[in-house]
């Protein structure tokens, strides 16, 4: 599976996902993906491989010792890793491919912003309605 930045300027592949996708909510996620919760999932480091603009990437030392991988010219947080450790952390919002399995939990929801909800709001394929 491939996977990009937004901008393209960063391309990635993986040989698939070796750990389950889940949402995490930790208040460091919602600050570097300005979202409610970042979908992420744990990628074998043999598993992982960067095929183009490597040199545009900006590293980010979240807390210690975990390092956060961004586009430079767009933003797109694209991985994390603690380089001690035999897997990273793809962000899966920027997997261009399907990978084929859903998120099974989600996590650090002891951070959750109170305007968001999980159940009972109105759904769109895409904008809403006069819009």
């Amino acid at each position: 599976m491939k996977g990009s930045c937004a901008c393209g300027a960063v391309e990635y592949e993986i040989d698939g996902i070796d750990m389950p996708i889940g949402h995490c909510h930790c208040h460091t996620c919602r600050k570097t993906h300005a979202a409610a919760f970042a979908s992420t999932a744990g990628v074998k480091r043999e598993h992982f491989r960067w095929l183009k603009g490597q040199q545009t990437l900006t590293t980010y030392e979240s807390s210690p010792g975990k390092l956060r991988h961004f586009c430079s010219r767009c933003g797109s947080h694209l991985m994390a890793e603690r380089p001690n450790l035999p897997l990273v952390i793809v962000r899966v919002a920027t997997l261009d491919d399907d990978p084929g399995v859903a998120a099974e939990h989600h996590i650090w929801v002891s951070h959750d912003v109170p305007w968001l909800q999980y159940e009972g709001m109105a759904e769109h394929p895409e904008w809403q309605p006069g819009r």
